[in-house]
């Protein structure tokens, strides 16, 4: 009898332990600015450093600020303001290191076109770097994606015109951001090749997907290089879909797992969409529809941890024509998935969400909401 009773007490507390684990923390409001701010980007380099870029319209200029917490989102620093300057900055990205390390890239029409530009952080975003300018190109050069690891090494990619057709390319540093290597060009398709995102696996891998519609109709695409970006494999076509596949999000998890999303108006209307690989890019799993909603669901954003769990989020609009965010998680890696978690409840829209996992297994989500009549950068956390 003892013993059922003490076997109880060890279930119910497992349980409750389950239960607090899977609880999210109440809505963070960010940003309390007289213009819109737009787009956030995060990124974890410990439990307790979080790093927050987004572009912001308080100076009457279109502009990129950063935020950070050094107490795993519980307080913010005040927002610090990364550009001064006299043309569009927008749509930042935002990677960082094990370490202190912080790096950051965004796209500004300053010197007449589009060109792609970077800063970094030695201290968690205490203190910046000047600006560095990436590309000097002739056409217009957007949409950049970040990664970092934790041996130096900085992976930046875009969307450029080359040629008088978008394609994607690539440039990377190997001490931290203080030099960087000439541009590789990644695609050479006739088709538009946008959107590109980058992320860092397993020993020097690297691992980026983009869309194009070469084919006549927008599809996924893979490549990657197992030497921090010298050399590079042929290209992967991930997706042979009826509708437009498009914007997607990429993450490595451990042992050589690879985890992508993208949003797919196949089934008539917009939907969330995974394939994952086991092997580091060399063979990739049958597709998995993550969701089945009557609105549309679009922009997904994913991270992995370090045990296997994958988590994904995305805006969607449910019912009442509003958009909202949705969370989904996967604890095996991409076998079998969670029902879904709505993370937000406004009267406004919220949109383009992104997240980030921390080093203790907290998931961390940002996204722009325009419930104050502007649009405002709000958080929330799962620990």
């Amino acid at each position: 009898m003892r013993r059922s009773i003490l076997f109880l007490f060890l279930f119910l507390i497992l349980a409750a332990h389950q239960i607090s684990a899977q609880t999210w923390s109440p809505l963070t409001r960010l940003t309390w600015n007289s213009g819109d701010s737009r787009m956030p980007s995060i990124a974890v380099s410990s439990s307790s450093n979080i790093h927050i870029s987004w572009w912001d319209y308080s100076t009457g200029n279109a502009e990129i600020f950063y935020e950070g917490s050094t107490d795993g989102g519980t307080t913010w620093s005040a927002p610090a303001r990364m550009t001064w300057n006299t043309g569009t900055s927008r749509e930042p990205a935002i990677a960082s290191n094990s370490g202190s390390g912080v790096h950051l890239v965004w796209w500004d029409d300053s010197p007449g076109n589009w060109e792609i530009y970077y800063k970094s952080s030695t201290n968690n975003g205490v203190s910046w770097s000047g600006l560095t300018r990436l590309t000097w190109n002739t056409d217009a050069s957007y949409y950049a994606s970040i990664a970092a690891d934790s041996s130096g090494g900085v992976y930046v990619v875009w969307t450029d015109n080359v040629s008088g057709d978008p394609n994607i390319c690539f440039k990377r540093s190997t001490d931290a951001g203080a030099t960087w290597s000439g541009i590789t060009r990644l695609s050479w398709t006739t088709g538009l090749s946008y959107n590109p995102r980058v992320a860092t696996g397993s020993g020097s891998s690297v691992h980026v997907v983009w869309y194009d519609n070469v084919t006549g109709n927008s599809e996924i695409y893979y490549k990657r290089s197992t030497d921090g970006g010298t050399t590079w494999s042929g290209l992967t076509r991930l997706t042979w879909n009826t509708g437009w596949s498009s914007n997607p999000n990429i993450t490595a998890g451990t042992s050589g797992k690879i985890h992508v999303v993208w949003w797919d108006e196949s089934p008539g209307n917009y939907e969330i969409f995974y394939k994952g690989s086991s092997d580091s890019g060399s063979s990739w799993s049958g597709i998995t529809r993550l969701t089945w909603n009557a609105g549309m669901s679009d922009f997904p954003s994913i991270a992995a941890d370090s045990g296997g769990g994958i988590h994904v989020v995305w805006d969607d609009s449910p019912s009442s024509g509003k958009y909202d965010i949705f969370y989904k998680n996967s604890s095996d890696s991409g076998s079998t998935w969670s029902a879904l978690t709505r993370l937000s409840w406004n009267s406004g829209d919220s949109v383009l969400p992104r997240i980030a996992v921390d080093s203790g297994g907290g998931v961390h989500v940002v996204w722009e909401d325009d419930t104050p009549d502007n649009s405002e950068i709000f958080y929330k956390k799962r620990k």
